[in-house]
C-alpha cells in the first residue's frame, strides 16, 4: 500500500449538545468542542465523547468527522481581531496541520491513527457558528473566506490522537478538491465536476445551482430570525434538552 503523508492532527476535539440561551430563545447545539488527550475511539459515526444535536442536518454517515486546518486560524486572528481561538473553535473534531482544501480530493481515503476515513464534502456553515463567535455576521464571513474545512465518512473504525499523521492510502480517480467542491454553490461548475462531487455526498445534489445556494442561506437567515437569536448576547448552559416551547436547532 502506497502511503502519502498529507499532514498531521494537532488536536482532537469533542462535545455534546447543550442549550445556548439567546434572549427569549434557547438553541440546542453541539458546536462547542474541547480538546481531549490520549487516543480517542472512533466508532460508528462519532468520536468517543462527541455527539450532534440533530442528525437530520448534522453528523451521520457523510459528515461523521469534521476537520479544520490550523493554518486558517492565523487568518481568523487577523480578521476578527480575536486573540482567544483555541482548537475546536470552529466546531471541528480534528484540528489539522499541513493539509488544506485545495490539497485533498473528494473521495480520497486517509489513515489517521488506526482509523480509515474518506473525504466527502466541505462545510456549509450553520448560523450557530455566529453564536459560537458572538458575531451575527460570522456565517457570511466564513463562507466568503473560502476556508471551509472538510468532512469525512468512516470507512474503518479505530483510534485517533493528537500527533497522528494523516496519510493518503487511496487517491480519488477524479481530482476534484474540496475547494473545487465548494464552488458548486456558486453555480459556475461543469457537469462532470458535479457528478464527481455528489458521488460521495448526496447533499451535493441540493447545491447544484447558484439559486440553490442562495435559497440555503436565505433559509439560514429565516431560521436565525425566527429563533430570535442575538449572537452577540448568547450565553451557554449545559442542558440535556431545550426548554418547552423554545426554538431549538443543532450543530
Amino acid at each position: 500500500m502506497n502511503l502519502t503523508k498529507l499532514g498531521c492532527i494537532v488536536s482532537v476535539n469533542v462535545g455534546t449538545p447543550r442549550q445556548v440561551h439567546t434572549g427569549s430563545a434557547a438553541v440546542l447545539t453541539a458546536i462547542y468542542k474541547s480538546a481531549v488527550q490520549g487516543r480517542i475511539a472512533l466508532r460508528g459515526n462519532n468520536l468517543e465523547g462527541d455527539r450532534q444535536a440533530d442528525l437530520t442536518v448534522h453528523g451521520g454517515r457523510h459528515k461523521a468527522v469534521y476537520a479544520y486546518p490550523q493554518e486558517h486560524y492565523a487568518y481568523w486572528h487577523a480578521k476578527l481581531q480575536q486573540t482567544e481561538l483555541p482548537p475546536g473553535m470552529f466546531g471541528e473534531n480534528l484540528t489539522t496541520e499541513g493539509i488544506t482544501e485545495d490539497q485533498i480530493y473528494i473521495g480520497d481515503r486517509v489513515r489517521i491513527g488506526s482509523a480509515v476515513l474518506q473525504v466527502t464534502q466541505p462545510r456549509m456553515p450553520c448560523y450557530k457558528l455566529g453564536i459560537r463567535f458572538g458575531r451575527p455576521d460570522m456565517v457570511k464571513l466564513f463562507w466568503q473566506s473560502g476556508l471551509s474545512g472538510f468532512y469525512f465518512s468512516v470507512i474503518e473504525e479505530g483510534e485517533i490522537a493528537a500527533g497522528d499523521n494523516i496519510e493518503r492510502i487511496a487517491e480519488a480517480v477524479e481530482h476534484v478538491s474540496v475547494a473545487d467542491r465548494r464552488v458548486i454553490a456558486h453555480g459556475d461548475v461543469e457537469p462532470g465536476l458535479i457528478a464527481a462531487c455528489t458521488r460521495f455526498s448526496p447533499q451535493g445534489r441540493m447545491e447544484r445551482t447558484a439559486s440553490g445556494a442562495v435559497a440555503y442561506f436565505a433559509f439560514l437567515a429565516f431560521v436565525l430570525t425566527a429563533a430570535g437569536v442575538d449572537s452577540a448576547s448568547a450565553s451557554v448552559s449545559a442542558s440535556p434538552s431545550p426548554a418547552p416551547g423554545n426554538f431549538s436547532s443543532t450543530s
